[in-house]
């Protein structure tokens, strides 16, 4: 074989390999680019996700918040109304003490007994002395509202739990 024809083979062989290589490395390239733009979606959706969920966290956070401001304001009101039951009695035993037909001793003891038979009706099943807690949970996603009730006994067993889920309209 001529020189030439040598030369030109190995130089037509360098120029195949150049080739070769440079689609390989634009195939590569092209590969990386698209695992690169999927990474960038499901990074989106992730930021997109733990939006939401920080949202749904600051709502939960406010409800808590409405649910131990109305608790405090409940315990306000019930201490109230506990000062001005006892002024009431102390008045009544007053009264009683001032009346010469009247015992202080009955008057209170009256007075206690109409005062537990109004309350009766009022308070329900929870008694004297009850530490059970009862805690509600309002969640709304795209699609779906959801409730939660559940009350825990004194010793923090959860005696009653109930979850309603109702499907939102597109609104």
């Amino acid at each position: 074989m001529d020189t030439g024809v040598i030369v030109a083979i190995v130089v037509a062989a360098l120029i195949l390999l150049a080739v070769l290589w440079f689609v390989g490395r634009k195939g590569r390239e092209r590969r990386f680019e698209t695992r690169r733009h999927e990474a960038r979606e499901i990074r989106r959706e992730a930021e997109v996700g733990r939006a939401q969920a920080d949202k749904t966290r600051a709502e939960a956070d406010v409800q808590a918040a409405e649910a131990r401001r109305q608790d405090a304001q409940a315990r306000e009101h019930a201490a109230s109304a506990d000062e001005q039951h006892r002024e009431a009695r102390e008045r009544h035993i007053e009264a009683a003490e001032k009346d010469p037909d009247a015992d202080p001793d009955e008057a209170a003891a009256q007075f206690d007994s109409e005062h537990a038979q109004r309350t009766a009706g009022t308070s329900g099943d929870q008694s004297v002395g009850d530490e059970s807690v009862e805690h509600y949970e309002h969640t709304s996603e795209p699609g779906v509202e959801r409730e939660r009730r559940f009350e825990r006994d004194e010793d923090g067993e959860v005696v009653r739990d109930e979850e309603y889920e109702q499907p939102r309209g597109d609104r």
